[in-house]
């Protein structure tokens, strides 16, 4: 168990905290993680909701990439790099596919959860990002995840046990799509107990809305997790929608929420587009947590 802890912080390494956490937050997990976190007394700088670089035309830098445990940064090349996203492949990734997931149970508080140790993933969002809907498309089982039509299972933590080896782990989505952007993260105290103490928690998919303008509640809920060094991968959901007449193109979206993100995070996550519909960012997205499930997870590691 203590090699496994050991696993996991350094893990959470490669997810950099927050530049400017919110000073309403001052609490850490480790004292050797917050060493490395450079607070403010100031709040984080509104949304500006001014029109976004092509995200194409920009294309990918070198420093916006995220390098996983095994790979030199000096040494990766552009085919190195997932498709619609920031992600290297490093030596970790492996048998990323799915060949049998199952519901095991429901929770209401963290000390409830399943204790025997497999890594997992927590999957989060707000209410109507897609949660269910992503996890549908990884499993590729219509309407496995039943979360969004049975409003109290919202409420749970829900484990999903793949290959009898790691955990999806579903949580109660928060905020709401008219959220003002004063708002801040409004989930139940046991969700954020689960953050703070579940060791087996390899990363957060944060699910974001590539169909519409960032939201100040996913910067919130982004900046909680790195001021508490917990690992996340940004998910963009709906990335095959397209918006006419003055709404943005979903890769214009990213590339503001992305701008937005600097201010937060001295290097930036790992972050992928996905989509339910087409299928976009599924098999690269399961290979990304196949390196990380993988590193967190390698008795070797000292």
């Amino acid at each position: 168990m203590l090699l496994r802890q050991h696993c996991l912080l350094n893990l959470h390494r490669f997810s950099t905290p927050p530049a400017q956490p919110l000073a309403a937050v001052s609490f850490s997990r480790s004292s050797t993680l917050s060493a490395r976190l450079n607070p403010s007394t100031e709040s984080p700088p509104p949304l500006n909701r001014s029109s976004a670089p092509n995200f194409a035309a920009a294309g990918l830098l070198r420093t916006a990439i995220f390098v996983p445990p095994g790979v030199a940064r000096e040494d990766v090349t552009p085919e190195m790099v997932l498709p619609g996203s920031n992600i290297v492949v490093g030596p970790y990734a492996g048998d990323a596919q799915i060949k049998q997931v199952e519901f095991v149970k429901s929770s209401a508080r963290a000390r409830d959860c399943p204790k025997d140790h497999r890594p997992e993933f927590a999957i989060l969002g707000r209410s109507n990002v897609g949660k269910s809907s992503l996890i549908n498309t990884l499993v590729r089982k219509k309407e496995f995840a039943l979360t969004s039509k049975k409003p109290g299972k919202t409420q749970l933590i829900n484990h999903f046990l793949v290959n009898k080896s790691w955990y999806f782990v579903d949580l109660p989505g928060y905020g709401f799509a008219n959220a003002s952007q004063s708002a801040r993260t409004d989930w139940s105290s046991f969700t954020k107990g689960y953050f703070l103490n579940r060791d087996t928690l390899v990363s957060v998919l944060l699910l974001v809305d590539s169909s519409i303008p960032p939201q100040q509640i996913d910067l919130d809920c982004a900046n909680w997790l790195g001021r508490n060094n917990i690992g996340l991968t940004f998910v963009f959901t709906k990335c095959d929608k397209t918006k006419g007449g003055k709404g943005k193109r979903p890769d214009e979206n990213i590339k503001h929420f992305q701008d937005l993100i600097s201010n937060y995070y001295k290097e930036p996550p790992p972050w992928i587009m996905t989509s339910s519909v087409t299928g976009l960012g599924r098999d690269e997205l399961l290979l990304h947590m196949s390196q990380l499930r993988n590193y967190w997870d390698n008795d070797d590691i000292v």
